[in-house]
């Protein structure tokens, strides 16, 4: 294939789509363009064809720190395990795409987008998904294309959408709104905002369709050029008598799937379906067909519960379409952690878990995308056994991850700024039970943890997860789906928001020719659903708690010169690491002169703080002090007023009377009493006079004034004991001048 290319502009930013250079070995390959940010996305199909109850869909999106100009940290100095980041745009690719392949097709398909290049204006993700469809396309995959995901702002003060907005224009934006699917439906959408009414957000999901189709329409004109040959693959059909000899069981599935427990439920369905194989068919038809019949019962089970939903109304638990499932709600769970939530819905339950830290706790990031870090991170943990299975444990599986994602994505717009509450806030959501709706618990446990732990969020958040059965003209919008209608259902819309507006939502749709008509229907019964949630957890809990827990870290902050930074670290940490030992608080310095001090004891934060306002203490005229003496001279006495400044107690300022030497008032080490009565505003010499002073001794003279005695004092302060103001260690007056450096 020769290389074809077509570069083209919409809503005022540039693409372009390249094939027949590179991958060329690759079922479908396409370079995607936008801005100077540069990703290759292929796609192979494999030749056989996998004997899979399931479409066996792979995607992954490989960061590559070259594309940003930079080496990846870690020993190995290589690319490793995909960052969060990259897991949540391989998700924000499969999702889209998913639906759009032929039943029965089985050959496993591998999707990989690679960035190349990234100019740190444009995002890399929403033009992968066009990449992806083009890829599948050249290749002539089964596939229901072309597709396309843009993703939508809209700037705060004139309200006006942006089309694949740059970093900087998401900045100034409240609504950020990723938007995927063809010409004709939507398949996909992700969504934070700034407590966005659902009005507007409908508003900018129709104004998302529109891009979309502006998309497609310049992905088929490329497609055209390039002209792929068409390729036949295999779709497979099972045979006919399978269903039939299945379906013959509808009444008995509708019966087994009427239970409101799931483990009972389950049980009955796993039963019927195991009766329905053995005795419908022969251990040979079993060997043969195995992933059919698995199909045909899956099948039989999707078509029982959705004709028991259109046509009676009515759910597999007894509950009516818009109906909630009964609520527990226990704030403070926990002893001893920050903060504590128990959030349980039906049969799922998560408790969450807040953690406070200082700010250098925060999660450090090191990828691809600009943000460098994190102060709230929300995790969300899934064991096997909330599902009742045996599994295996270990790291985040992609699905954790996305959950985790959506639940920070719904708090993260009423957390305070870091100037109201400078703390790192770290949650995570066990999920404890699950039958549905468990990152929805999860959203709604994050909130309880963080009213209990005391964090001044700016309004609690809720969040409810909204499902829909579509059967040719007959649609029904289900409030708080559990397993089974998330499972065998055609939609799984996630909605989070406070009783202002929507923060948060996330959707995955199967069903073809879902209309922003339906999505809004489903919006407005979503947003009744979360008010009485919302008015549930407020019944237990009214607001954010008024102190910390005493197990919680008290952080104060004040904020210093930044030329006195270097004096409060002090020479290779000694005396920032020597206040944190000496008082047992954490101490955190910013480059701004910002500090904050961190204890759960408040006394031994007081203590840090005055050690650190101690240091970087300027006196002032007419303060007093109570000083130690650091070192005579004949002159006077030095007394040391803060840690990094002295003053000079001048001889004839010591005593009532007149003196002939300091020590006889005054000896290193002594607490004396003083008075700041001049500063010098060049040099910043301090002049101290002493308070309560003491007589003069009896037959004190005052001090010779010849040059002599003068010139033989010594500077007794710590580290001056050995330098003479004579001259007899240097050779007296037959010194040899130094020579200055000849030009």
């Amino acid at each position: 294939m020769e290389k074809v290319s077509l570069a083209f502009e919409l809503y005022g930013k540039e693409y372009a789509f390249e094939t027949g250079e590179l991958a060329k070995q690759a079922t479908g390959a396409v370079l995607v363009k936008q801005g100077e940010t540069t990703v290759l996305v292929t796609a192979v199909i494999s030749a056989q064809e996998k004997d899979y109850d399931f479409f066996p869909l792979t995607v992954d999106f490989m960061e590559k720190m070259y594309a940003v100009g930079r080496i990846p940290g870690g020993y190995l100095k290589r690319e490793g395990k995909a960052s969060d980041k990259g897991t949540l745009t391989a998700r924000m690719i499969d999702r889209p795409i998913r639906p759009g392949f032929a039943d029965g097709f089985k050959q496993e398909v591998h999707v990989v987008a690679t960035t190349f290049a990234i100019d740190g204006q444009n995002p890399p993700d929403c033009i992968c998904v066009g990449g992806a469809s083009a890829a599948l396309m050249i290749g002539s995959a089964p596939f229901d294309g072309p597709a396309a995901c843009v993703r939508i702002a809209r700037n705060a003060e004139t309200k006006e959408f942006i089309v694949n907005p740059t970093y900087e224009e998401q900045e100034t934006s409240d609504l950020e709104l990723t938007i995927a699917g063809t010409r004709d439906y939507i398949s996909m959408v992700e969504a934070g905002a700034n407590e966005v009414t659902e009005e507007d957000m409908l508003a900018a999901m129709n104004f998302g369709q529109e891009a979309i189709a502006a998309f497609c329409e310049k992905q088929a004109e490329f497609l055209a050029m390039v002209a792929p040959e068409p390729r036949e693959w295999p779709i497979h059909v099972p045979d006919a008598s399978i269903a039939e000899r299945v379906d013959a069981h509808f009444d008995e599935m509708s019966a087994a799937l009427k239970d409101a427990d799931k483990q009972s439920r389950i049980a009955k369905v796993e039963e019927l379906k195991a009766a329905i194989k053995a005795n419908d068919f022969s251990e040979e038809e079993q060997a043969a067909w195995g992933s059919d019949i698995a199909a045909a019962l899956k099948s039989l089970e999707k078509h029982a519960m959705r004709r028991m939903v259109i046509e009676t109304g009515e759910r597999a638990d007894g509950r009516a379409a818009d109906e909630i499932r009964p609520l527990y709600i226990r704030p403070g769970y926990l002893p001893r952690v920050h903060g504590s939530g128990l959030f349980q819905r039906g049969q799922t339950q998560a408790l969450s878990v807040c953690t406070l830290g200082l700010l250098n706790e925060a999660q450090r990031l090191d990828t691809i995308d600009p943000a460098t870090g994190k102060r709230y991170m929300h995790q969300y943990n899934f064991p096997p056994y909330c599902t009742g299975e045996v599994g295996r444990m270990g790291a985040p599986k992609r699905r954790e991850v996305g959950h985790g994602a959506l639940a920070e994505r719904a708090i993260l717009p009423v957390l305070p700024s870091e100037d109201e509450f400078p703390y790192a806030i770290r949650v995570v959501s066990e999920i404890l039970e699950s039958n549905g709706s468990s990152s929805m618990a999860s959203t709604c446990g994050s909130c309880l943890a963080l009213m209990d732990a005391g964090v001044p969020i700016k309004a609690p958040v809720s969040g409810i997860a909204m499902g829909l059965i579509k059967e040719e003209d007959g649609v029904v919008i289900l409030s708080d789906i559990q397993g089974l209608e998330d499972f065998l259902g055609d939609m799984d819309f996630k909605v989070t928001g406070t009783a202002n507006g929507i923060t948060a939502l996330q959707m995955d749709n199967k069903a073809r020719g879902l209309s922003t008509e339906i999505l809004g229907r489903a919006l407005q019964q979503a947003k009744e659903g979360r008010a009485h949630i919302l008015n549930a957890m407020l019944a237990e809990i009214p607001g954010p708690r008024e102190e910390l827990r005493d197990t919680a870290p008290r952080i104060e902050t004040i904020h210093i010169p930044v030329d006195k930074i270097r004096e409060v670290i002090g020479k290779g940490g000694e005396t920032i690491r020597g206040i944190q030992d000496s008082t047992g608080a954490s101490i955190e310095i910013q480059e701004d002169g910002t500090v904050h001090i961190a204890s759960v004891d408040q006394e031994a934060g007081r203590a840090a703080k005055a050690a650190v306002e101690a240091i970087v203490k300027e006196p002032e005229v007419g303060e007093v002090y109570e000083g130690t003496v650091v070192g005579i001279q004949t002159f006077g006495a030095f007394v040391k007023l803060t840690p990094s400044k002295d003053g000079l107690l001048h001889i004839s300022r010591m005593a009532n009377g007149r003196v002939s030497k300091v020590e006889d008032v005054l000896n290193m080490g002594d607490t004396v009493k003083v008075q700041v009565i001049e500063i010098d505003p060049k040099s910043g010499k301090v002049s101290l006079d002493r308070l309560e002073k003491p007589d003069a001794p009896e037959g004190s003279e005052p001090a010779h004034n010849g040059r002599e005695e003068r010139g033989n004092g010594r500077d007794r302060r710590p580290g001056r004991g050995n330098r003479n103001n004579g001259n007899e260690d240097r050779g007296g007056d037959n010194r040899k001048p130094r020579r200055r450096h000849q030009q």
